[in-house]
This record gives structure tokens, sequence and C-alpha cells, in this order.
């Protein structure tokens, strides 16, 4: 991957916060980045299953999510890539819509036709996100009984377990996951939380919080398109996560901005 520096873009809060500034790759186009991502993914999890046995991954949906997870399922048919043993990869979800389980709408449904149901993966391994019609009253209830299974996972009696990489898309402007400005999931503390009338239909669904993105070891925001710059170059500025959710969106041991030249066409070079 090509990497380029944030400049004077990056938010100098996070230093005196003791988080590690961000790292920006810039890709020429979304296909290159796709590409790019798919196999930084494969050898990350690969990585952490040599040093765990297991490895811990949170999908998102989105263009350029869909698209990482179709390469990384390429990759996965070739024999002499870097392997990666999906029976020991646990997999969750950032958000979720608040739909029929079959709805093609749902981000769960995505994944498993770009990349889950091309490789042999352990279903006690898999996380959904539950949908409308699984038997819950409200998206606050299946909000609940996700954290439960988050939790259920997690060692020394954590909220959250340990996620390798988590997996985010951004809107143009700014949520991540279903964390939009402005909203109450945005100054929420609670790990999962439901989410009602999003700014983007459909309007209810059920989110990761703030306090779950940042538990993770490696957040990865993967963004494409000139409609999205100002906000990249606004969250890398230095913007408030309430205004701007994806400026929240950090990894315990390192962030990473994923980008297009189109996405990161407002960032300072040099």
């Amino acid at each position: 991957m090509s990497q380029e520096s944030p400049g004077d873009q990056v938010d100098e809060a996070l230093a005196d916060a003791g988080l590690p500034t961000p790292d920006v790759v810039v890709e020429p186009d979304a296909d290159t980045l796709a590409r790019s991502v798919a196999s930084a993914l494969v050898a990350r999890l690969a990585a952490a299953q040599a040093v765990h046995g297991t490895a811990s991954v949170v999908l998102t949906g989105g263009g350029i999510g869909t698209a990482v997870l179709q390469r990384v399922a390429a990759l996965a048919a070739e024999p002499e890539r870097e392997v990666v043993d999906w029976t020991a990869v646990h997999v969750w979800w950032g958000d979720e819509r608040w739909v029929p389980v079959d709805h093609p709408d749902r981000n769960e449904l995505g994944a498993q036709q770009a990349l889950l149901d091309h490789v042999t993966v352990d279903p006690e391994k898999v996380h959904p996100m539950p949908s409308s019609d699984a038997g819950y009253d409200s998206p606050e209830e299946a909000a609940a009984w996700y954290a439960e299974q988050l939790a259920a996972v997690a060692e020394d009696g954590g909220a959250v377990p340990r996620i390798d990489v988590l997996l985010l898309g951004m809107g143009p402007e700014g949520h991540v996951a279903s964390i939009f400005p402005d909203s109450p999931a945005a100054t929420d503390e609670r790990p999962v939380v439901a989410v009602r009338d999003c700014l983007k239909p459909p309007p209810t669904r059920v989110s990761l919080g703030f306090s779950a993105i940042t538990a993770a070891e490696e957040v990865w925001l993967l963004v494409s398109g000139e409609g999205k710059a100002e906000a990249v170059a606004r969250a890398l500025g230095g913007a408030e996560p309430v205004d701007l959710p994806a400026a929240g969106a950090r990894g315990r041991q390192a962030t990473r901005w994923l980008l297009d030249e189109a996405a990161a066409s407002r960032l300072p070079r040099g």
C-alpha cells in the first residue's frame, strides 16, 4: 500500500490522550483500494491467528466494504496466498438495518454473498445482529442481546472481546456504523445501541457504539469517492465526534484511514 502523511490535519488531541496517530493510506482508485485492503486484512487476520490461535473481525457494508470482502473471497481461493483459517475467525458486524433477515438492505446478507458463502466458517463464531423478524419486540431489545453476545466472548469480565480489525465505511456527512452526526448514538456509552430516525434509510438500525468501536485493536476506515473528501479532511483535522462521528473512530493500537485519491483530495499534500 502507498502511504501519505495527513500533515497538519491530524488531530493533535490524539497525542495528548496517548492515542496513536492515524495512518493515512491513499490508493489511486476504489478498485485498487479494495484489492490492497483485502490483502492487508488477510495478512492481519493470519498474524492474529499466529499469536492467539483465533482472529476477530467486525465487518461493514457499503460499496467499498463489500468490494473488500469480494476480494478477500478471491484471495481465499488462491492456495499460494497467505492462509486464514476461517473456522477460527469470529465475525461480528458494526451495524445492521432493522429489516427482515432476507431483506437486501441487510449487511449480513451482503457479507454472506460477498465472502461468507465462499469460505469455511464456524457458524458458532459468526455473530450477525438480529433482524426485525427474529422475535425481538424492538431494536432496543436486539441491541441489548447483541451486547450480551459480545460480553459472553470477552475475557476477564469485559464488555467487548478482543477485536483484531474493525472495518468501517463512512457516509458523506461523516457517519460511521449507524452513528450519525448530532444523534443520541453519538453520545451513548453503551457498546451496542438502537438507532432511530437515521438520516439515511432505512431509519431504524442497531449499531455498535463508540465504547465498542474504540475497544478494537485496530480500526480501519474505508472511504472512496470525492463526495466524502470534505468529511475525511474534517475528521483528520480534529472535528468533534458528535459533529462528525468518523472523527471518534479510533483503535487502541492503530487507526487507519484507507482512501482512494478522490476521497483524499482535500487533504494537504507533503
